[in-house]
């Protein structure tokens, strides 16, 4: 237990909205209605993908609009939600023992794409455009001077699995007491670079993205970014272990047999002196693609064995939101540990139900099992898990407890 980390306020903009409530209410009845066609992204047509309400986005202060940029709008509203417990540590502890950690992987590119094009047309960029806007860090930046911090701040880019890996920086740096909180999660937006990325890669789904399903043919992308303040302590959802793993077996492709996913599942495990029959419920990384989900369900089958975890992907609900996956992710499997969950609900796996005979079978959670806790039998929810594959075998598991456990 001493190792383990309170996570102590979260803050969400999200496709499924901005409020706990509401993002909680809206992943257990699998509502898909933030899945919609847009023609502006993929050069060849329209394409479905995951997007945050733009009334909901609260603009960038006047004194920061060097960062203004809709990637950091995202990030700006769920920053909004954690201030009042941010002011409260910098109080405490000073402003140099609050540290930043967010990953992305897309950042500000949107509005140089937009740069680009008024370049193209007007022969010069727009004054409002700064090539800061696009950086990596970017993201970690505005954090920073909004908030007004003196303590270690980065980004971390590592793809799918960018937001996912930040909770084990944040661990190490309040274990070595740099750091009395640190605030880490994950942003990013909707771009044309990545839409038609992934396209060119074969990647994006015609329709709507079906994980696991033997009609699969890839992924929707999605936006949005959620924020969560870690210290040491306790508190209603904790940080209770991390694995990670780099099996660099390809640039895209990842490791057919998951030998990079199982050892990421087991090192969380281990972290979080856990046994496998522990863990409640399994937020698939479930991108939909044949490669993930063969690989997935094979290393999820390795490390449960025969007694399988109830398992859904989420990404038919916001599409993949690559660098903030492993953020927005977090936060569903915080709001199904705490008390705003109190029914133990779990996200049904929204697919065709039409299983890969090619595959090892999960144990999905359907609509009409949603409603019950991992034992189908009204018990609590105690562990969870949640996945993030990427690029290159950048692999990270983290599981989340309930305090009493």
């Amino acid at each position: 237990m001493n190792n383990r980390i309170a996570i102590t306020h979260i803050g969400l903009c999200t496709p499924l909205g901005n409020s706990p409530e509401t993002v909680l209410q809206r992943l257990v009845n699998g509502d898909t209605s933030a899945m919609q066609y847009r023609d502006d992204l993929l050069f060849s047509g329209p394409t479905i993908v995951g997007s945050v309400n733009d009334d909901n986005l609260i603009d960038i202060p006047e004194h920061l609009q060097l960062f203004a940029c809709r990637n950091n709008r995202l990030l700006n509203t769920a920053a909004m939600q954690i201030t009042h417990a941010v002011n409260e540590a910098k109080a405490r502890y000073g402003a140099d023992r609050i540290g930043v950690v967010l990953g992305t992987s897309t950042s500000g590119i949107s509005k140089g794409e937009a740069a680009l094009a008024y370049q193209l047309e007007h022969g010069h960029f727009p004054p409002s455009y700064h090539y800061s806007q696009q950086e990596l860090g970017s993201t970690s930046d505005y954090l920073k001077q909004l908030f007004e911090l003196e303590g270690p701040c980065y980004t971390v880019s590592t793809a799918c699995s960018s937001s996912a890996k930040v909770f084990a920086s944040a661990q190490r740096l309040l274990q070595a007491n740099l750091c009395d909180m640190v605030i880490v999660g994950g942003v990013d937006s909707l771009c044309q670079l990545t839409v038609n990325g992934f396209n060119s890669l074969e990647s994006i789904a015609k329709a709507h993205c079906n994980p696991f399903s033997q009609n699969r043919d890839g992924i929707n992308i999605g936006e949005g970014a959620a924020l969560f303040t870690l210290a040491r302590g306790q508190s209603e959802v904790m940080l209770a272990g991390i694995g990670e793993s780099a099996d660099a077996h390809h640039i895209s492709a990842p490791h057919p047999k998951g030998l990079g996913a199982i050892a990421a599942m087991h090192g969380a495990l281990a972290a979080a002196n856990i046994q496998p029959q522990q863990i409640d419920y399994v937020n698939l990384h479930g991108t939909a693609t044949p490669k993930n989900d063969a690989m997935e369900s094979r290393a999820i089958t390795k490390v449960f064995g025969p007694i399988l975890p109830p398992c859904s992907s989420t990404k038919p609900l916001t599409g993949h939101t690559l660098g903030a996956a492993g953020a927005i992710e977090a936060a569903f499997c915080y709001l199904l540990l705490s008390q705003h969950n109190q029914l133990a609900q779990l996200p049904p796996h929204i697919w065709d139900g039409q299983a890969d005979k090619n595959d090892p079978n999960l144990k999905l959670v359907s609509a009409n099992t949603s409603q019950q806790a991992s034992s189908q039998q009204g018990a609590p929810l105690k562990y969870i898990m949640s996945n993030s594959f990427a690029f290159g075998g950048s692999n990270t598991s983290v599981i989340f407890c309930k305090e009493e456990a």
